[in-house]
């Protein structure tokens, strides 16, 4: 496979049930509200190391300028960005990162709504002539991501990619957009790692399938 099919991501087939709870180590109180370990935490970690060594590969000797979608990216951004550095300091290659961060809203319980909301900085000036690298932890139908990248192609930009921890297949899914993708997964509600059900498992550090008496005891 080519390297361009290799950042296309790691297929995780609709049947796929995950790991049984019992293998691994997760915070005890969401013992019912969590079904199975879906993607344990150290395959996630050597994931992104390898989308790290693409993202060293693909911007040359360019300066990364990193946007980070909150709060369910911060994870996976902090952990690229470190093992960015790392693979830097290990070469005579080294690129500075620097990061910012802008939030989004366009989630209510587990169903995606059009609207993009930017919140905090509109004014993204910064990324003028900039090799911009945005990271995003999930992207499913890719309306937000096409709503962003379009607000971030108005500030000219050098270059613009896209790094997605998670691509779900769903029909018209954002598969082009994503320039690096970690997993391409299933159309199912996954929490942890930093992705939240109502702001709740965020702290769970695999990546899990939410139960129905996880998804009634954390509704709003």
């Amino acid at each position: 496979m080519d390297n361009a099919g290799m950042k296309r991501g790691i297929v995780i087939k609709d049947d796929w049930p995950g790991h049984s709870l019992d293998l691994f180590t997760y915070p005890e109180h969401y013992h019912e509200d969590i079904d199975s370990v879906y993607i344990p935490h150290g395959v996630i970690m050597n994931r992104i190391e390898r989308l790290a060594r693409y993202v060293m590969d693909d911007f040359g000797d360019n300066n990364i300028m990193v946007l980070c979608v909150l709060k369910g990216g911060y994870k996976f951004c902090a952990d690229l960005v470190d093992f960015i550095k790392i693979l830097g300091s290990n070469s005579n290659k080294y690129l500075e990162t620097r990061v910012e961060f802008i939030r989004l809203k366009s989630y209510l319980n587990d169903q995606s709504t059009e609207d993009l909301h930017i919140i905090g900085s509109r004014d993204l000036s910064f990324l003028h002539g900039k090799c911009v690298l945005i990271v995003e932890a999930i992207v499913d139908t890719g309306k937000t991501m096409k709503a962003l990248l379009k607000h971030v192609e108005t500030f000219q930009p050098k270059m613009v990619k896209v790094a997605g921890l998670l691509v779900k297949r769903v029909p018209n899914m954002a598969e082009s957009l994503t320039d690096y993708v970690g997993f391409e997964i299933p159309n199912r509600f996954v929490v942890g790692y930093a992705l939240d059900y109502n702001e709740y498992f965020r702290d769970l550090n695999h990546i899990c399938v939410i139960s129905k008496t996880g998804k009634m005891k954390y509704k709003v």
